[in-house]
């Protein structure tokens, strides 16, 4: 074959008969041609009158030709010039003969003169298109910087007007995408851009912007610096639907969430930091949590474990479809959800939490040689380790939440945020609004630098000075539209952005897309989560996915107001001699055969040894926790006071921080001291509650 092949291949130069001459070709051409001419017409007997007609027809014809594509006059008297010394030599040579010395000695010197002339213009014809292409350059880059001295007097004076504040515009900048421009600026006297940014608003409507643009300060290449951002177009308006590339991602390269208002995309780096979504209802939340977990499945490195008690509804779409077998991947094979994990319950959001608890701390033994040899103190996330992002929707009320299991939830979530940042494991929580009970917590403030504000136009609790603190301008009615709102991040300050709007024919289409993309948990973390993680997907813990009837707690909402009321006492009825119903029979069983299978943990602080019956009257166990571990408040106080370092926490500081009396107070912190969670430093008016580690 290799033979054949060589065999097949031309020899010999290769020439290109559909190229045009060029001086050398060209004179080579004109004067073989009108050898060739003379020769037969003498031989012939040809007229010579006939060949001086041609050349003139010649002459003519390429100078008619020449104006029309507007060539210089120098090319068209030398492209006519040839023609008639061409066919007066042809003329010559038939009268008198082509074969002697006299008339090839000039027909040569007739070429050289023609590739020479030929030469000439070309060079001359390539100047004069180069200088006519930088004029037309020149021109377009006059009537821009003219627009743009405009536009930079116009603002120059603007922030003079209404800030008092001198500046030195250095460049404007015009979005690619047409939708406004950004000015360089270089405030005179020291000022920094925050002093611009007080007077968004004046500014905005002192330049007539539309509705949802804003003229927005924020730092420059340094200090004394300033770029301000000009939106002109008002592109939160329509909806921005989510792109159809659904490549693969990774957490360590950003994770996209949506655009700005100049068009660029906004990535979120979740190795290290947790996020923070805020939005009031209507505002186009969900749709922007599926949006961060179509994100998440796009990535190779990422497993996404999702709490929603509101009946699973944010993951749902994401696991129903694959779970069901309704979805094949194109080479016919079953499709893994979307996300990794799903719950929905209180105990299976406890397994989930406790799973996590468990592979950060396993992950910080077993992979020592790891962390040594890569000489980092942050687990290298790969897809075969990969990174585990929880995302909890409506977290952050859970947080805040004063019900006994949403404390015990909200308690393993702060040890997930506060210990497992550097194994890969970090969170989402969302929440219905930006108020002082949200980002109270210090570990929520401290942790989540990713913060998104969707406003929908709703003012009530959305306080996007305490969401975005530093950052002046913002203001709700900025973004009054379904999925718009601010985002900041520690990459790029907070500014307006548009979630992407992204349906449920997408959120299928990527779960297909990413099934083969998604990562599996490593030997080493899946062994630490045991069980509870093994059998997630089995069919008694996915039941309820599928089960289409009311609940028992759907069925006491339903139930009609005359029904029976007061406390329900179940755990005593056995005391009475009562016979227990089939029901709660069925139900004891079914625990007593979970809790021997999966070796169920006891409640805290128990008798273990008296059995309920042995116990009369109420079990008041929350009273008896609160007197033996504190307040439910009082582990965000721990945290804040040992955050303080050696100075302390005085009462009142404390008081103001939980909403409590001081007196109140006072004696939860006395009682943590009798504990050793505190140390009391006394000194006068001055004493503070110190923390063991900084005493």
């Amino acid at each position: 074959m290799a033979t054949t092949a060589t065999k097949q291949q031309p020899s010999g130069p290769v020439l290109d008969w559909s190229a045009g001459h060029g001086p050398v070709t060209g004179a080579l051409s004109a004067t073989t041609g009108a050898f060739a001419v003379a020769t037969t017409g003498a031989a012939t007997g040809m007229p010579p009158a006939w060949a001086l007609a041609v050349g003139t027809a010649g002459a003519l014809g390429h100078t008619i030709a020449g104006i029309r594509v507007r060539n210089a006059g120098r090319t068209l008297a030398t492209r006519a010039a040839s023609w008639l010394v061409g066919a007066g030599w042809t003329t010559w040579a038939i009268t008198h003969g082509p074969l002697t010395w006299a008339a090839l000695g000039s027909l040569a010197t007739i070429g050289v003169g023609i590739s020479a002339a030929t030469r000439s213009t070309n060079l001359y014809e390539e100047a004069r298109e180069e200088e006519a292409l930088a004029a037309e350059q020149r021109a377009i880059a006059r009537e821009l910087s003219a627009e743009r001295r405009a536009i930079a007097a116009e603002w120059v004076e603007r922030i003079q007007r209404i800030c008092g504040i001198t500046v030195r515009v250095l460049a404007v900048e015009k979005w690619p995408t047409g939708t406004g421009y950004s000015l360089d600026l270089e405030p005179q006297g020291g000022i920094t851009y925050d002093r611009i940014a007080q007077f968004s608003e004046q500014l905005s409507a002192d330049a007539r912007l539309p509705h949802g643009c804003t003229a927005t300060a924020s730092p420059g290449i340094h200090q004394g610096r300033a770029i301000l951002d000009v939106t002109t177009v008002n592109v939160l308006k329509e909806d921005c639907p989510y792109p159809d590339d659904y490549g693969p991602l990774s957490v360590l390269t950003g994770l996209p969430w949506g655009v700005r208002t100049n068009g660029e995309t906004v990535s979120v780096y979740l190795r290290e930091q947790c996020a923070l979504v805020v939005g009031p209802t209507g505002s186009g939340k969900t749709n922007l949590v599926h949006g961060i977990l179509g994100t998440f499945a796009r990535a190779e490195d990422v497993l996404t474990w999702v709490i929603d008690l509101n009946a699973g509804s944010a993951g749902l779409p994401w696991v129903l479809p694959a779970l069901g077998g309704e979805l094949q991947t194109p080479d016919n094979k079953p499709v893994r959800p979307g996300i990794d994990w799903l719950a929905s319950t209180h105990e299976e959001a406890l397994l989930m939490l406790d799973a996590a608890l468990a592979v950060g701390l396993h992950r910080k033994k077993a992979y020592q040689d790891l962390l040594a040899k890569a000489n980092t103190d942050l687990l290298p996330i790969s897809a075969t380790i990969p990174q585990i992002l929880l995302v909890i929707d409506e977290g952050a009320e859970i947080l805040t939440s004063t019900d006994r299991q949403m404390k015990e939830l909200a308690k393993k979530i702060l040890e997930v945020i506060r210990m497992l940042r550097a194994m890969g494991i970090r969170t989402v929580l969302t929440a219905l609004g930006a108020t002082g009970s949200v980002l109270g917590n210090l570990m929520i403030r401290r942790e989540a630098k990713v913060r998104v504000a969707l406003t929908g136009g709703e003012t009530e609790g959305m306080d996007l000075g305490k969401m975005f603190p530093g950052r002046r301008g913002l203001r709700v009615e900025q973004a009054p539209y379904k999925g718009s709102g601010f985002i900041g991040t520690p990459e790029s300050p907070a500014a307006l952005f548009k979630a992407w709007r992204i349906k449920p024919n997408q959120i299928r289409d990527i779960t297909v897309a990413t099934s083969d993309r998604h990562p599996r948990l490593d030997e080493v973390s899946a062994k630490a989560a045991g069980p509870a993680y093994a059998r997630r997907w089995d069919a008694e813990r996915t039941a309820w996915m599928r089960d289409l009837t009311l609940t028992d707690a759907e069925q006491r909402e339903q139930a009609p107001a005359g029904g029976a009321g007061g406390l329900n006492l179940s755990a005593l009825r056995g005391q009475a001699g009562e016979q227990a119903a089939p029901e709660e029979e069925m139900l004891r069983r079914f625990r007593a055969q979970i809790d021997a299978e999966f070796a169920t943990a006891s409640e805290p602080h128990t008798d273990e040894e008296a059995p309920p019956a042995e116990r009369g009257g109420l079990d008041l166990s929350a009273l008896r926790r609160e007197r033996q571990q504190g307040p439910a408040w009082l582990p965000t106080v721990l945290e804040a006071i040992q955050a303080t370092g050696t100075e302390g926490m005085k009462p009142s500081a404390v008081a103001e921080l939980v909403g409590k009396d001081r007196k109140t107070v006072r004696a939860a912190l006395q009682a943590a001291v009798d504990r050793s969670q505190l140390v009391y430093r006394d000194n006068g008016p001055h004493s503070v509650y110190v923390h063991p580690d900084h005493a």
